[in-house]
């Protein structure tokens, strides 16, 4: 059984085979789908589309950063008016930050595999 090398960015998500190898582009979809809301699994155009895909997704993930960016700057002045307890407060906000570094780690694999998409399956950009 011969096994593709995954490609050597450490932001290439684990999930999807590396780009040239056999089934990798449907490997692709499932992920990038995976990232989306249920509801646009129904979108057949998104779905016959992987570049699409990956476009949709890396803007769902941008308006995802910008939610819980707003969510970690307000938490000590909105909070505290809700009666939520300050040791509550301390959690939520190391929430967000771990939420936002995850964020930021499928942002740079969705970019890295839209870019494979738009490029064939080629060698791969880093940004």
């Amino acid at each position: 059984m011969s096994r593709t090398l995954s490609p050597v960015d450490p932001d290439w998500p684990c999930q999807v085979k590396a780009p040239g190898s056999h089934d990798w582009e449907r490997t692709a979809a499932r992920w990038l789908r995976d990232l989306l809301p249920a509801r646009y699994a129904g979108y057949s155009t998104l779905n016959r589309h992987p570049v699409l895909l990956a476009r949709h997704a890396q803007l769902q993930i941008q308006h995802e950063m910008r939610a819980v960016r707003a969510a970690l700057q307000t938490s000590r002045c909105e909070l505290p008016p809700l009666g939520v307890a300050e040791t509550v407060i301390e959690n939520t906000i190391r929430l967000y930050a771990v939420e936002l570094e995850q964020l930021g780690r499928l942002a740079r694999g969705v970019r890295l595999v839209g870019d494979a998409l738009v490029t064939g399956g080629g060698t791969h950009r880093r940004r």
